[in-house]
């Protein structure tokens, strides 16, 4: 049997990686503040957008976290209810609907950010102790990731 190519055995070191990041950030999160990484996810982009003083749609929001549009939309119906986003229509075109992160929204933020940060941080730790996983840890140290 022909062993896996350098291409297949990459793919392999990259999913793990990213299941393990993926793995601890959502425990962290859920122990800090009870929100998923999704949750996170969307709260941080849609902050991002915001405190850029620009608004996205619902598509670009679902672009960004790699998610349906129709799951992004409930995910955000979800915070909503939570009273960590709010929606306004859009000045200039009634069609659009704002999202903004809330009051509540933002003290969620600020609690879970330091949490995924270490999460993340204690990832990349294990990861670099990784043989196989090493290389792609120092490539995205090396591209400015985590920053």
């Amino acid at each position: 049997m022909p062993s896996s190519t350098p291409f297949a055995q990459g793919w392999c070191s990259l999913s793990v990686l990213h299941e393990r990041i993926h793995s601890r950030m959502e425990r962290a999160l859920q122990d800090a503040c009870r929100i998923s990484v999704r949750e996170y996810s969307v709260l941080q982009v849609l902050d991002t957008q915001q405190t850029n003083d620009k608004h996205l749609h619902l598509k670009h929001v679902a672009e960004a976290i790699v998610l349906s549009q129709s799951a992004t939309t409930r995910l955000v119906m979800r915070l909503e209810e939570r009273g960590l986003l709010s929606r306004a229509v859009c000045d200039v075109d009634r069609r659009g609907i704002y999202t903004n992160v809330t009051k509540a929204g933002r003290a969620l933020l600020a609690t879970a950010r330091p949490a995924s940060d270490r999460a993340l941080h204690k990832a990349f730790d294990e990861a670099r102790r990784d043989p196989q996983l090493l290389p792609l840890v120092e490539a995205l140290e090396k591209a400015g990731f985590p920053g």
